[in-house]
């Protein structure tokens, strides 16, 4: 699915756009070389990808069946995309703290199933503490995880980075990156995620100041 977004007037659509377009050196990591952005583009209608969509734009469009079996339609819509390189850059963007505490699943029973079965299949692979329930509590930071262990797994070098933008002075954001770790730190207790795993040296975390932006 591709969905054309308006241009974005505030919070994370606003600086995500703005980010990509403007400053692309905020969005860079250490080590990794420079990024093609993919999306969001103005030229695209600043569109954003899920499902199929998504791995059509980061050249991956031979993985849309597996995918449809590890995860139900409407997956997650990344908040941009890119590649350095071989490697795919996957971005969630915050602007507030709020936003890291997203509901359960509103999942259909059989969607829910299906989400279930891949989240059991990831957090085995993780070594992810018994009981903790990936749909019930910080479902979208586990489902960001579950796609970044999905393309992994099939041989794709992948990235996931959360980018949690500082001094929004609107959306009542934090004005320093300890703010945002240590919500990601309640979220990695809640998920059970131990201090290490397979995963963890492929999710990063960037602060980009929005005064840089603005």
């Amino acid at each position: 699915m591709r969905a054309e977004q308006p241009v974005g007037t505030r919070g994370s659509l606003k600086w995500i756009q703005r980010a990509v377009e403007r400053r692309p050196d905020l969005l860079s990591l250490d080590g990794l070389g420079p990024v093609q952005w993919l999306s969001p583009l103005r030229e695209d209608g600043f569109a954003e990808y899920r499902d199929a969509a998504f791995l059509e734009r980061i050249g991956c469009g031979r993985l849309k069946d597996e995918l449809a079996g590890f995860w139900p339609a409407r997956g997650p819509q990344w908040d941009a995309l890119g590649r350095a390189g071989e490697t795919v850059v996957l971005v969630e963007a915050k602007a507030h703290l709020r936003e890291v505490l997203s509901p359960a699943s509103q999942a259909s029973p059989a969607s829910r199933e299906k989400i279930n079965l891949a989240f059991a299949t990831v957090k085995r692979e993780l070594k992810v503490r018994d009981g903790a329930n990936w749909a019930e509590v910080f479902f979208q930071y586990a489902n960001r995880l579950a796609h970044l262990w999905f393309l992994r797994n099939s041989g794709v070098e992948a990235k996931l980075v959360f980018v949690d933008f500082l001094h929004d002075i609107e959306m009542g954001g934090p004005e320093n990156p300890a703010e945002w770790e240590a919500v990601y730190l309640a979220a990695d207790y809640a998920l059970g995620l131990p201090r290490r795993h397979v995963l963890e040296r492929h999710v990063h975390h960037l602060f980009p100041d929005v005064r840089e932006l603005a």
